[in-house]
């Protein structure tokens, strides 16, 4: 409860309970013959995303709760190879819009 300011033990985050979103997703997913996941799968499917679209480790961490970024690491760590990938293709560029203009490159 140390990071949901203002907040009672006895209030809710949600409006409803974990047995109706596990209902909904139930139901949702036998309609279209749809695999079924467990409640939980969300969760990764959220960090993923955060992942995805450049959020750091740290505050990803923070927001899924974890007490130590490195359970975060290690949980995701299939993840963020890619962003490797990233970085190096745009440090490249950076490298060679340097080369063709040196005001680019000294503030680098």
């Amino acid at each position: 409860m140390g990071k949901c300011y203002g907040l009672q033990k006895s209030d809710r985050l949600f409006s409803f309970a974990k047995y109706f979103l596990k209902h909904e997703m139930d139901r949702g997913c036998r309609k279209p013959g749809a695999k079924r996941i467990r409640v939980h799968d969300l969760r990764h499917s959220h960090a993923s995303l955060l992942i995805e679209k450049g959020f750091t480790p740290l505050l990803i961490a923070e927001r899924l709760g974890h007490e130590k970024i490195e359970t975060t690491l290690e949980t995701y760590s299939h993840l963020f190879p890619n962003k490797q990938n990233e970085v190096a293709s745009k440090s490249d560029l950076l490298a060679a819009k340097g080369a063709k203009n040196p005001d680019v490159a000294n503030r680098i």
